[in-house]
């Protein structure tokens, strides 16, 4: 089963979700405590740093690009510092698109945590629950419209702060049905029926209890409950989040119990979000809601281990899965590569290609690479990216294909996508201590030789296996057909 879980994640890099929702700012403050205040018996907090990032439907948004989707996060907020950091956040998350409707006089929801010695000492929210106005919910209405032309998923993440009025809701869920487009809602309103129509709701344990107003003591109790839920409001199915007892997946044929897959929760602060994320692009990859529940369950078990509002990473959940990915992109490939510095791994290699047919004069400049390095990545181009250097008809075979290939090379330890006609924006990012190109390339002619250079690193010029490329093997195929 797991092998099979493996294969979506393949697919979310081409897969877009539209995220709708209450938007907000998660602060973090933290500090040390090192005495009790003199003015009434509680600690004194000595800041050392805080942190702001997206918070509710922009968390569910920030987790869809770090697992390497494109998410349009859709939601409204006020003219005020708060909403211009947020603007200011989601404009630079890659592959994130926002569209944020600026309400005059709303005030834009902020939670702001203390933090110290790894524990939250207290949470102060600033925040307002007033449904918004009638042409902020109609602009709304407009991008979730125009999104539907592009996303292959709908997220619904209402945090009852306002935007999920009860005609948005029913609105955005019959744009998306018209589309043919899956919708996931994570409820907050009891009235369940608010959502008819959804293809699925992720209640937790007391939510799911407070709106069916049955018991959900045990896993049975579940089951009857979700059951009830997706008769009254129109729904195809139930996960009921379940906290450490894992998750219940119930539709009106089948129920399916999820184990809690936390080795260690240190924060459940946004896990709802993780949830949402990796069902929306379950979904849009092609899984099934089982396939895409047990996903978002091991997406679950990773987030929670994590502080603060979070975020989960491809090759994390691949992992979980059993499945030593090293296809990654780069935010995550930087995250790996800073563990590797982190261990004294310190000598990083780096080279690039399209690699479109993997023959023996790559295989030949990958070992030669990696003999001379600790760990390699290779910067593949996108299809995009081969498309523009080789012409249309290439790349023969599509970017997780090729990347598939090379991850499974003992040569190579990491397979790292750019878009760019050249890698220097990935050389830049990476650093790495060598960069290795070909011998019919000369140092002056290689793509970041003088970056790598100027801090120090080396370039390699590796032996070529003569009469051996891509072009030429194409060649001889199409002779061979004629």
């Amino acid at each position: 089963m797991s092998a099979d879980l493996v294969n979506f994640l393949l697919g979310f890099a081409g897969a877009r979700v539209a995220c709708l929702g209450d938007v907000m700012l998660d602060r973090y403050v933290y500090g040390a405590v090192e005495r009790i205040s003199p003015e009434a018996p509680i600690p004194v907090l000595k800041v050392e740093r805080d942190d702001a990032m997206l918070g509710g439907v922009g968390n569910v948004a920030r987790n869809v690009v770090a697992l390497g989707g494109a998410a349009r996060l859709i939601g409204a907020i006020g003219d005020d510092e708060a909403g211009r950091q947020i603007a200011s956040l989601a404009g630079a998350e890659l592959r994130l698109e926002p569209r944020l409707a600026i309400e005059t006089g709303r005030q834009t929801t902020v939670k702001s945590r203390f933090v110290a010695g790894g524990q939250q000492l207290l949470r102060a929210d600033r925040e307002t629950n007033q449904p918004v106005g009638a042409e902020t919910a109609q602009r709304l209405l407009g991008d979730v419209a125009d999104a539907m032309a592009e996303s292959q998923v709908l997220v619904l993440s209402d945090y009852a702060k306002g935007v999920l009025t009860d005609r948005l809701v029913s609105g955005a869920i019959e744009r998306a049905r018209r589309a043919g487009r899956p919708v996931v809602a994570d409820p907050k309103s009891l009235d369940f029926a608010r959502y008819g129509g959804a293809t699925l709701l992720t209640p937790n344990r007391r939510e799911l209890a407070a709106a069916s107003g049955m018991a959900c003591t045990s896993d049975a109790e579940v089951v009857r409950a979700a059951r009830a839920v997706i008769d009254r409001a129109g729904v195809e199915a139930v996960l009921a989040t379940l906290s450490e007892h894992g998750m219940v997946l119930v539709s009106r044929a089948a129920a399916h119990h999820l184990p809690a897959e936390a080795r260690e929760v240190y924060d459940v602060s946004g896990a709802g979000d993780t949830v949402a994320a990796t069902l929306g692009l379950a979904l849009a990859a092609g899984a099934t809601l089982e396939d895409a529940a047990r996903l978002a369950n091991r997406a679950a078990g990773i987030v929670v281990g994590k502080a603060g509002t979070a975020v989960v990473h491809p090759e994390e959940l691949a992992h979980a899965l059993g499945h030593d990915n090293k296809y990654l992109t780069l935010p995550a490939a930087l995250d790996r590569i800073a563990t590797w510095r982190r261990q004294g791994i310190n000598r990083i290699g780096f080279t690039n290609g399209c690699f479109d047919l993997l023959h023996q004069g790559h295989v030949s400049l990958l070992v030669q690479a990696r003999a001379r390095c600790d760990r390699l990545v290779v910067g593949l181009n996108s299809d995009a990216s081969v498309r523009a250097l080789k012409g249309q008809g290439r790349p023969v075979q599509t970017e997780p294909a090729r990347a598939t290939v090379l991850a499974a090379l003992q040569a190579v330890d990491l397979v790292v996508p750019f878009a760019e006609e050249t890698p220097v924006e990935l050389i830049r990012a990476i650093r790495p201590d060598l960069l290795v190109k070909g011998a019919d390339y000369t140092v002056e002619t290689t793509v970041g030789a003088d970056l790598v250079q100027g801090w120090g690193g080396e370039v390699f010029l590796a032996e070529l296996t003569p009469g051996v490329s891509t072009s030429s093997m194409l060649a001889r195929a199409n002779e061979a057909a004629k």
